[in-house]
């Protein structure tokens, strides 16, 4: 079911999700910090407003689906995930270790509540887009969602896929654009650009909205203002700050995929609070 908790609520998710973001990644000793801390609002507002799910009937037929298709951000929805409650939060301090469900990428096969898995850049939103045609084609009323990266904008086939869901007038997908504009080389701009974005969506047919990535209730109303669009699938361009949350991960490409030592861990926790997993 959508939870559509209040704006305060689902911020308090969100730095929930945050913390256990780090604690999780600090007990990893590897991972990608910067990427996931960037969209937990995003899919804090996902799971706890927006989001038609039950963690009590993960398998449900009707359920909206969510892709990571950045799935190497994949702490920060294993967080969210628990968050919810489809499994508990003690696992999340699993992650990467030999036997556990938490990989350093979504296995839809291990972790209660992924839909996809991802990690291969470029094939999530081309995931999304099938289940969003297959709703259409059988009559389902489910939404799919799908979060992607900015740096991942550069493959291929992500255009492939936005031509077809432009084509097939998917408008029960909706994707969300982590827009840092930070990737594992540098700026996105330099390394390979990718903009104007909402113009380039625009012409292959999609709806396309901007909005702050980390403004809960401009999210919130946002995915309001999508959900009323026809006959287009929906773009949402969410502008956020890699590393979001701490200071010293914040606008850094070093931090896309780095370890968090002893000493960045607890600077880190000292600066978002106290968590327990």
């Amino acid at each position: 079911m959508r939870q559509q908790n209040s704006i305060e609520e689902i911020i308090r998710h969100a730095q929930q999700i945050r913390r256990n973001t780090i604690i999780s990644l600090h007990s990893a000793g590897s991972g990608h910090p910067g990427g996931a801390l960037s969209m937990v609002e995003i899919i804090a507002v996902l799971y706890f407003y927006e989001m038609n799910i039950s963690p009590d009937k993960p398998e449900e037929m009707n359920r909206d689906r969510f892709v990571l298709s950045k799935g190497h951000a994949a702490p920060a929805y294993y967080a969210a995930l628990a968050e919810r409650g489809y499994f508990e939060k003690s696992a999340l301090t699993t992650l990467r270790k030999m036997g556990s469900m938490l990989q350093g990428h979504p296995d839809m096969k291990k972790v209660p509540g992924v839909d996809m898995s991802t990690g291969s850049l470029g094939q999530g939103i081309s995931a999304a887009c099938g289940m969003a045609h297959y709703a259409k084609k059988t009559g389902k009323d489910y939404r799919v969602y799908c979060i992607i990266g900015d740096g991942e904008m550069q493959e291929g086939q992500v255009w492939e896929a936005f031509m077809s869901a432009g084509h097939f007038k998917l408008d029960n997908l909706v994707v969300f654009l982590d827009n840092n504009n930070l990737q594992i080389d540098g700026r996105v701009d330099e390394v390979m650009s990718i903009y104007p974005v909402k113009e380039k969506l625009q012409t292959f047919g999609w709806h396309v909205e901007e909005t702050d990535g980390h403004n809960v209730k401009g999210l919130i109303e946002t995915l309001d203002r999508v959900r009323q669009v026809r006959d287009q699938p929906a773009f949402i361009i969410g502008k956020t700050t890699k590393g979001k949350g701490v200071s010293f991960m914040e606008n850094q490409a070093g931090w896309h995929g780095a370890a968090i030592n002893d000493e960045q861990f607890e600077q880190a926790m000292k600066e978002l609070g106290e968590a327990c997993v």
